[in-house]
């Protein structure tokens, strides 16, 4: 049982880093909602260009549009990687408090979130790149 302040105290040390994690964590997903945002928005202007088509204009939507789509299917399973990742430093933390609690070993579990944490963090971020290189090398293709 957790009968020390000290115990708590200590616990508390320990949880710091992954709440730090989670503030990170919070940040990178709030970059990827606006770039979806600005996705979303730019699918909004090319289908309003797809009612009023050109002969050459309607071609270059489409492409454009087969892009949009392949964007935003990357940013958003970033985000989705990202949560997966702040809901496992959630439990690491939680671990942490219900090991200590409860005065069982749960260093292993812990540490396994954390890892698995940290993996569905490198999963999102090179999701990520992938779509900003892909907003990158196509960029310059299409009239903004």
């Amino acid at each position: 049982m957790l009968g020390d302040l000290d115990d708590i105290a200590h616990v508390i040390q320990l949880a710091v880093a992954p709440v730090f994690l989670l503030t990170a964590i919070a940040t990178l997903i709030n970059a990827m909602n606006g770039r979806l945002g600005r996705i979303v928005d730019r699918r909004r202007v090319v289908l309003e260009q797809l009612r009023h088509p050109g002969a050459e204009d309607l071609a270059e939507a489409g492409e454009e549009m087969l892009l949009l789509a392949r964007r935003s299917r990357l940013v958003y399973l970033s985000i989705l990687f990202a949560v997966f990742s702040a809901l496992l430093v959630c439990l690491v933390v939680a671990g942490a408090f219900i090991g200590a609690m409860i005065s069982v070993k749960l260093a292993h579990a812990v540490a396994g979130l954390f890892v698995a944490a940290m993996f569905a963090m490198v999963v999102s971020l090179s999701l990520f790149l992938r779509e900003i290189y892909l907003a990158v090398r196509t960029g310059s293709h299409y009239r903004r």
